[in-house]
């Protein structure tokens, strides 16, 4: 869906999947997350004393799409996409791990200190505009989109662009991407 720098710093990594599809407007198709299923984010960052990891598997969301949403690799063509997308990963949901477990209730605590997590519950995505890069060879490939957006953090928005990776899978879409920032790109100021 890779950083916000430091206690949010290094590479913000996310993995969505959505199932299920229900009609919205007229020829739209709407996707709904299966959060804890399948979806993951990760947030690696560096801080003076020594590299760490965030891991939360709850990503919250919908993505609603047009007509000329591309699922099928035969009939797609590069260039824009009707496509809405709105997703929330809760902060408390996030925990910093080492070696594959969770580290510790007080650095997640202060995490969500730095989150300003009491006024600011949610980390959320909102989508812009989708244009699809490249199509997969096979069904079994991958869609490639360049996706803008705006990711809003500890309260504070940025416009960022991000490649998007999309599978199909049945009638699941699972949605992979990443961006570098900045604590300070959110106005977080490093512990």
């Amino acid at each position: 869906m890779k950083s916000i720098h430091k206690l949010l710093g290094g590479n913000l990594i996310w993995v969505f999947l959505l199932a299920g599809s229900v009609q919205a407007a007229e020829g739209w198709t709407r996707y709904n997350s299966q959060p804890g299923i399948g979806s993951k984010v990760k947030i690696e960052g560096t801080s003076t004393m020594h590299d760490w990891l965030v891991e939360g598997s709850i990503i919250g969301g919908y993505l609603e799409v047009g007509p000329n949403f591309p699922t099928d690799p035969a009939s797609a063509k590069p260039g824009k996409v009707d496509a809405k997308v709105d997703v929330f990963i809760p902060v408390r949901a996030l925990k910093i791990m080492n070696y594959g477990k969770p580290y510790s209730n007080a650095m997640d605590d202060i995490m969500y200190e730095k989150l300003l997590e009491p006024t600011n519950k949610r980390i959320l995505y909102k989508l812009t505009e989708m244009t699809l890069k490249e199509a997969p060879k096979d069904a079994a490939g991958s869609f490639l989109f360049d996706t803008k957006g705006d990711l809003t953090v500890a309260g504070a928005t940025q416009n960022i662009s991000m490649p998007v990776e999309m599978k199909v899978e049945g009638n699941k879409l699972k949605f992979s991407g990443k961006i570098t920032s900045k604590m300070s790109d959110f106005k977080i100021e490093p512990p």
